[in-house]
């Protein structure tokens, strides 16, 4: 079926209004909707929830021609279409899952001018035919989205980016908008050089996202850790929790579903149907947990996914930003959850050592590794230390993290610190060997050991010198000391070495300040819960009769179409619905999130829910679907 042609206006305004239902801009849309629109090219650093599809959707709208968005997620196109479809929005995809008659069919609305928006796959602009295609065709622009994906040594290059530099060479005059919610100043700066934006718009949002919850804890049982946190505070949500191995996304998922909860496992070893089919459902159905591996995740627009769960630590403050990043897209609250430990710093470290490229890319991704680990043991605010990783530098603490709800604790460390020190010194120098950390804390606890006895270091010097502190404590002496660059790991054992650092602490001429171990209770996390700050206001509970009305006929309404329900509307304009209650279209229409083609398809039926009674006790609660 034809849709009706939403490029009447040219106004970036009315369109923002007329086609999405909004009001009015986000800080930094209206500069750069209005900047391409008029034929600039720009970069837009924001982060994910702040708006940036609009401001390569409008200016497409407003352009004359065809917006060409070039997007790695192949797996995601048929979604983002559909929603654009549903706003009312001429929108197509050309990728590899598609037959020759859907392929056909795409291609000749393109030629014809009845597109307004084309997403297509970085690899297909290597194809000659592509190119010819765009050729035949008009294009308002070209919109990179993930632009992350061209650093050549970032969490998620993509080596078919590298080709979108030639987009400038062979569409001069054609504008393009380069977008990521993902960029420290010098990923940013790699992708002004690879894309040629050097004469570019550069817009850099603020990255901070005020509903979402930071919180990170050592793992002590993680699987129990995690079953905890998710019972006491997210009991139905919908999340995902990222491991690092394969092997662990399957042992996690089957754990969660022994216990309740409904998961999913999603990696790159599963065939790929079974991959498209829990993706599928995880952006369809409420409440589903995917557990996964970072191939997982980029891009997914599914707006009311409550938390991000890490199992294990990952290599980057960006490739964590990211991730987390897929929570709360609706504004609504979250939570960034991790658990992370020392043997997760040993196996990042192996593999770092067997990864590919020079000596340099190893030390840049040990540098990455090390910011990582030290935003996990700080005691300042979470999100301070994380957004100034970010160059975005700022005083003031969230009120919203762990370490603000329950400030950490600091202690006069450097003793200990002399003492594990010693003990790897000793064994290097004197013994001319080397040992992980476990081994070394056995010593320090003056531990009999098979190991220990057989290599004769109960006869060294520091052997129970440490019994002053339990064996948690120690590795968390000795997770710090990595933390700080005091200490440094290699080999698939993860032993132990000194730095240059070193030296300082073991000649006194450097204290070393590290944050107390917690001893929480068991349920420290929910009534941390019950205290953090959330940007959104809870919905009054006058509304929850309506606003549960409305979910059921959203989820009915979506099954029926075969869609995901957000996109039909997002709990964020379901719960204004609710709360406003309005009485006519009119009243309907001035919700955030309700353009006219949603007006006009779905405003009776909304309506009808607004007005209709509350069933007396015993009637089916579920009679709106």
């Amino acid at each position: 079926m034809t849709l009706p042609s939403v490029r009447a206006p040219r106004d970036a305004t009315d369109v923002l209004r007329r086609v999405f239902g909004y009001e009015s801009f986000r800080d930094g849309q209206q500069e750069i909707i209005e900047h391409v629109a008029a034929g600039g090219d720009a970069l837009v650093l924001m982060p994910t929830g702040g708006g940036k599809s609009l401001c390569y959707q409008i200016p497409a709208l407003v352009r004359p021609g065809t917006g060409v968005v070039v997007s790695p997620l192949i797996a995601l196109m048929q979604d983002q279409v559909e929603a654009l479809r549903a706003l009312g929005v001429q929108a197509g995809f050309l990728n590899s899952t598609q037959d020759d008659s859907a392929r056909r069919e795409v291609e000749a609305a393109f030629v014809a001018g009845e597109l307004d928006l084309l997403y297509l796959a970085p690899e297909r602009l290597r194809l000659r035919s592509t190119v010819e295609l765009l050729d035949r065709g008009e294009i308002a622009l070209f919109a990179i989205d993930e632009a992350h994906c061209v650093a050549q040594w970032g969490h998620d290059f993509r080596p078919d980016y590298l080709l979108l530099s030639e987009l400038s060479q062979h569409w001069p005059q054609v504008p393009r908008i380069a977008l990521t919610a993902t960029a420290t100043p010098a990923t940013h700066k790699e992708i002004t050089a690879r894309l040629g934006l050097e004469n570019a718009r550069h817009v850099v949002a603020d990255f901070d996202r005020p509903n979402i919850q930071y919180r990170m804890v050592p793992k002590k049982e993680p699987k129990a850790q995690l079953l905890e946190f998710l019972r006491t505070e997210h009991a139905g949500d919908a999340g995902i929790v990222y491991c690092l191995s394969r092997a662990s996304v399957e042992k996690i998922a089957d754990f969660l579903a022994t216990n309740g909860i409904a998961a999913l496992p999603y990696h790159a070893g599963l065939d790929a149907r079974v991959r498209a089919e829990h993706q599928a459902r995880f952006l369809r159905e409420d409440g589903l947990v995917m557990v996964a591996t970072i191939a997982f995740g980029m891009g997914i627009d599914k707006p009311d996914v409550r938390f991000v769960a890490h199992l294990d630590l990952p290599k980057s403050v960006e490739g964590y930003y990211q991730e987390t990043g897929r929570a709360g897209r609706d504004g609504l609250r979250s939570t960034a959850w991790l658990a992370y430990g020392l043997q997760d710093v040993v196996q990042l470290r192996r593999l770092i050592d067997t990864s590919e490229g020079d000596a340099a890319h190893r030390r840049r991704l040990g540098h990455h590794l090390d910011a990582m680990f030290a935003l996990c043991e700080t005691v300042e605010c979470r999100r301070v230390g994380l957004l100034a990783y970010f160059g975005q530098p700022r005083s003031a603490p969230c009120g919203n993290c762990d370490t603000c709800l329950e400030p950490q604790q600091s202690w006069d460390a450097t003793v200990p610190a002399q003492k594990v020190l010693s003990a790897v010194l000793r064994l290097h120098r004197e013994r001319r060997q080397k040992f992980g950390a476990g081994h070394v804390i056995d010593i320090l606890l003056g531990k009999r050991t098979p190991k220990v006895g057989q290599h004769g270091h109960d006869t060294l010097t520091v052997f129970g010198i440490g019994t002053e502190l339990g064996e948690a404590e120690w590795r968390g002496v000795v997770r710090q000391l990595l933390a700080q660059g005091l200490l440094t790991v290699e080999g698939d054992h993860g032993t132990l070495l000194l730095t240059d650092a070193s030296g300082e602490v073991l000649r006194k001429e450097r204290t070393v300040s590290m944050r107390r171990e917690p001893q929480r209770p068991a349920k420290a996390a929910a009534a941390a819960k019950n205290r953090r700050a959330a940007a959104p206001v809870e919905l009054p509970e006058h509304a929850m009769p309506l606003f549960e009305r409305l979910r059921a006929w959203r989820a009915a309404t979506a099954k029926e179409q075969s869609i995901p329900a957000y996109i039909i509307f997002h709990d964020a304009t379901l719960r204004e619905i609710a709360t406003v209650a309005p009485a006519s279209l009119a009243d309907l229409a001035t919700v955030n999130g309700v353009g006219e083609n949603k007006l006009t398809k779905y405003g009776d039926e909304i309506l009808r829910l607004c007005t209709e009674e509350e069933p007396p006790p015993g009637d089916d609660p579920n009679r709106a679907e």
